[in-house]
């Protein structure tokens, strides 16, 4: 089991948000998280990242009680996060993003560590040299996920990674993505709207609604009409 959370809870202050989550995810698994806006899934990201401490339940990540660890402890454990807007280094050049998210292990190389993960990401090795906010929304996204795969995670969570990108692209990270599931081993939990995307990459699909998972879903159901109608403004 890579990670197991029992009944999380956390919130803002004194606004719970999450109410008791428990679920798990097996190594090399990818479990989609699903909901409409405000229903806590960036929330559960944070928390599972530790930006947002416990109020309750516990978080074990790869046999580790990480329930109070702060998030570059949780790093150094294998656990990577790609936020919504993607939170690239605008004034920095794409190598130099790479380099910011490079693990310092001993005995890692930043190099090899960076063009092993070039060789999964082929459009950026043409803009190594330009600046992050000179690239197109779905370059930085592309650049994110790569700057996370730098760190050499064993987990990653991902949050909204489609938002204002075309649609090319969103082809391309779902490709790049279960690539590296199968030939990495790596495991990941995505917290997404759009239903095809989620669908494409996720071997199961949690519901969340109102700080809880609700249900389990398989991603050949999710179009049906009944629960696309529980979930009123997520995009197919």
């Amino acid at each position: 089991m890579m990670l197991d959370v029992q009944g999380l809870r956390t919130g803002y202050g004194r606004i719970p948000i999450l109410n008791g989550i428990s679920f798990a995810v097996g190594e090399g698994e990818f479990v989609g998280i699903l909901g409409h806006n405000g229903m806590g899934k960036t929330t559960l990201l944070r928390a599972l990242m530790g930006f947002l401490p416990a109020t309750g339940g516990s978080v074990q990540f790869a046999g580790t009680d990480v329930t109070a660890l702060e998030p570059y402890r949780r790093a150094r454990l294998g656990l990577g996060y790609v936020p919504q807007g993607r939170d690239i280094f605008p004034g920095l050049s794409v190598q130099d993003n790479l380099r910011m998210g490079c693990s310092k292990q001993p005995g890692s190389s930043e190099t090899e560590t960076i063009e092993t993960v070039l060789d999964e990401f082929p459009r950026l090795k043409t803009l190594l040299d330009r600046p992050g906010s000179a690239l197109s929304g779905g370059e930085q996204q592309l650049l994110a996920i790569a700057r996370c795969l730098c760190g050499k995670p064993r987990l990653i969570l991902l949050d909204e990674p489609t938002e204002g990108i075309q649609p090319s692209i969103i082809d391309e990270i779902v490709e790049t993505l279960l690539r590296l599931r199968d030939s990495s081993g790596l495991t990941m939990i995505l917290v997404e709207q759009n239903l095809d995307f989620i669908a494409a990459l996720s071997q199961r699909i949690l519901m969340i609604q109102k700080g809880r998972i609700t249900q389990e879903v398989k991603p050949d159901n999710l179009h049906n009409a009944s629960l696309i109608g529980e979930f009123i403004g997520i995009t197919a």
